[in-house]
């Protein structure tokens, strides 16, 4: 058994989160700024929704190879792979939109931290209630029992 299911479920409430933010987070740019505040929040909350899924992501595909001798180079190939990637595309999105007259900078930071706060909390509750047993894939020896005479 592995942490597939976990992720899973970190991924769906991670996605419903970030539909929230995208909510919420435009109405209030509507109300701040108008279509720049809308279109602030939509863009900081998809920032958010894709970091959150580009490590997600990562971590399911590199838990397919877990019966490969290489899973451990594999693993952490891939995941320091996607942190990477996603460092590389902030800096790429942070660069072209810094100078953006088109959004408003306040709105689009603060749904992009209240997106990477709140999958910060979904990851935790995930993984807190998630039923992953300690030791999997051991087969304990049979019990005899010592008063037992054995057959003939």
């Amino acid at each position: 058994m592995n942490a597939n299911p976990i992720f899973r479920k970190s991924l769906i409430w991670g996605g419903l989160l970030a539909l929230a933010i995208a909510v919420v987070g435009g109405v209030v740019g509507v109300i701040v700024d108008g279509q720049r505040g809308l279109w602030s929040a939509l863009i900081g909350t998809a920032m958010a929704a894709v970091f959150l899924g580009i490590t997600v992501a990562s971590i399911l595909v590199a838990n397919r190879f877990t019966k490969s001798d290489l899973y451990v180079p594999i693993f952490f190939g891939l995941v320091m792979g996607g942190w990477i990637v996603k460092f590389v595309l902030f800096l790429i999105l942070a660069w072209n939109l810094s100078g953006a007259d088109w959004i408003n900078k306040v709105v689009l930071l603060l749904c992009l931290i209240a997106g990477v706060i709140g999958t910060l909390v979904v990851d935790c509750i995930a993984v807190a209630k998630g039923r992953l047993p300690a030791v999997s894939d051991i087969e304990l020896p049979k019990y005899v029992d010592p008063d037992e005479k054995p057959a003939v």
